[in-house]
């Protein structure tokens, strides 16, 4: 397919604007967590693996998480299996977390592993259980109820948080050449498995792994201020004062709250990136303006 002198000079013009990106970036590592509208959008999804395959192709090492909660969602329904959340958390019975293994470690992560290779990548897809990649413990909920003194402790099940992460798994795979896709499932000391999710993880091996960037892909635009603007160039501090005065609140604290422990643990900068518009990761990281909410590891 050929192109018009106006389409060559625009690809020109693209490419000299991410010549600098690449040149800074190329040998880092990028966590990407892969979830949301891009998912589960046929040709978001192919964007987003077209990104990955560019971004090992220029020197950087790209580590994909995955969600999987709707696909999890159906499968159970499917099933007959009720669905129940507690703080927007699954219980997760030993019956559910087999329908999450089943659909977490080997559907959506194949379909990942696959559709990146079909573009020319060279992806493996693993567990938390795998070389003991995320070891986890069970994790405890607590609620509080007004008139009485002790909290109430919530069993959710086979949910957990991640304990340590064995980053030798990792960096194995990206030395050899390969672009690790990792489902969120982790291990227990009691040999357990244990579904945690994915935001969480990503930040976690970020931390561990000195990512360069953290991303994180939702469904929104990005962080936004009162008046619904996207904000962008923030720092943790920031942050703080933002939740302080409840300009952020609700379903994004969780989001924010992963984002800023990964730029305290020393990420450089986390993004929270919108998944909905094609090609939101090669955006992200190769041009001036981003399609998201970047927050930086600077307390002022």
């Amino acid at each position: 397919m050929s192109l018009t002198r106006d389409a060559a000079i625009n690809t020109a013009r693209v490419l000299t604007e991410a010549l600098p990106y690449i040149q800074r970036f190329t040998g880092k590592t990028i966590v990407v967590k892969f979830g949301g509208n891009a998912m589960v959008d046929p040709q978001l999804n192919h964007d987003f693996a077209r990104d990955i395959v560019l971004m090992k192709l220029v020197g950087i090492n790209p580590v994909v998480v995955h969600g999987g909660g709707p696909q999890i969602g159906d499968l159970l329904k499917r099933l007959g299996i009720e669905s129940t959340f507690v703080d927007g958390m699954r219980v997760t019975d030993s019956r559910t977390m087999d329908v999450v293994e089943m659909v977490l470690g080997a559907t959506v992560n194949k379909d990942i592993v696959a559709t990146i290779n079909r573009h020319g990548g060279n992806a493996i897809g693993i567990t938390g259980k795998d070389g003991n990649l995320i070891r986890a413990r069970k994790m405890t909920v607590t609620r509080t109820t007004p008139g009485v003194d002790a909290p109430e402790i919530i069993d959710i099940g086979h949910v957990g948080e991640v304990t340590a992460i064995n980053r030798d798994v990792v960096d194995t795979l990206t030395r050899s050449g390969f672009i690790p896709v990792i489902a969120p499932i982790g291990v227990g000391e009691d040999g357990l498995s244990y579904n945690i999710n994915a935001d969480l993880v990503a930040g976690k091996l970020a931390e561990v792994l000195r990512a360069e960037k953290l991303m994180l892909l939702t469904n929104v635009a990005g962080l936004m201020d009162k008046e619904g603007r996207v904000l962008t160039g923030l720092t943790t501090s920031t942050v703080d004062s933002m939740i302080a005065d409840g300009t952020i609140y609700g379903g994004m604290l969780p989001k924010i709250k992963c984002a800023l422990e990964a730029a305290r643990g020393g990420v450089n900068s986390v993004h929270i990136v919108d998944g909905r518009v094609p090609h939101a990761v090669l955006l992200e990281i190769f041009t001036d303006e981003g399609v998201g909410t970047l927050i930086s590891n600077r307390s002022r």
